[in-house]
């Protein structure tokens, strides 16, 4: 069944349409962050549907303790770097700290990583007064993609990366939001650390695809930090993931792996979810 999946996913280029249909016809969406040309392509070749290119790169690749100090230029450089190393995965930029404080600033900010960065899409964090900023971009036909539960750009006002939605009201705020950035023109939405349960009711009402890290198997795919996966990111790694490298003899056979795991249901398992 897999080889089936992988052979045909690898001939077909990801569109935002295509993530759609993945989610009406039951099939995992598989997604992995990268920040350089080399990496995208092992993603690419991979099956990888969707590759992101992070703000998290502040942290992993820039060695930061937060991904605040990360610039809209320094987006760019590593989307572009990226994008020249992708054939058919589909691009997704994030929208670093402040640079969507506003609409006007949004589109500017999204039409780099567009033009000339190469992304198909945006992502931004958080509900409330971005929903006007999502609105703006999917009027302008800008692809979003919303990111809601541990925001790390939130990280000083949410006292650190904790879980999110664990009491009753925070879950129904969260399902209210998950809801408000769809209505607002959302494509996507990422889910992170967010408990499996609430994961899975949100995934369930929601017509665009959830995108999970740390939120259960339910979500309609899945997302790692590429550098978790392979287990090179210093320090201990997220409990949500998993070092795919281990007992695998190369980058491409451990990314292989990751995209096995997530199209049979297998990742995350218990342990990686809340």
């Amino acid at each position: 069944m897999y080889a089936n999946a992988k052979s045909a996913t690898a001939s077909v280029t990801v569109t935002v349409p295509r993530l759609h249909e993945m989610k009406s016809r039951g099939e995992k969406i598989v997604s992995l962050t990268a920040y350089d040309a080399s990496f995208a392509a092992q993603c690419d070749a991979a099956g990888v549907d969707v590759v992101l290119v992070g703000d998290s790169l502040g942290m992993v690749v820039q060695g930061r303790t937060s991904t605040l100090p990360v610039s809209v230029d320094d987006m760019v450089y590593h989307t572009a770097a990226v994008a020249r190393g992708l054939t058919r995965a589909l691009l997704i930029a994030d929208l670093p700290f402040m640079s969507f404080r506003d609409a006007d600033t949004a589109l500017a900010s999204s039409a780099r990583l567009m033009a000339d960065g190469g992304a198909a899409m945006v992502k931004l964090e958080g509900a409330d007064w971005v929903l006007d900023v999502i609105h703006a971009l999917a009027r302008r036909s800008v692809p979003v993609c919303a990111h809601l539960g541990l925001t790390p750009q939130s990280v000083h006002k949410l006292g650190g990366y904790r879980v999110q939605g664990k009491t009753k009201v925070a879950a129904e705020q969260l399902l209210a939001d998950a809801k408000a950035v769809e209505q607002a023109g959302a494509d996507l939405l990422v889910l992170e650390c967010v408990p499996a349960a609430l994961a899975k009711r949100i995934s369930a009402e929601l017509a665009i695809p959830t995108i999970g890290i740390g939120a259960g198997v339910d979500c309609d795919g899945q997302v790692l930090v590429i550098y978790d996966m392979l287990g090179i990111t210093p320090g201990k790694r997220p409990r949500f993931s998993k070092d795919f490298l281990s007992n695998q003899g190369s980058v491409l056979e451990a990314i292989r792996a990751y995209v096995k795991a997530v199209r049979d249901g297998q990742f995350p398992a218990a342990e990686h979810s809340f």
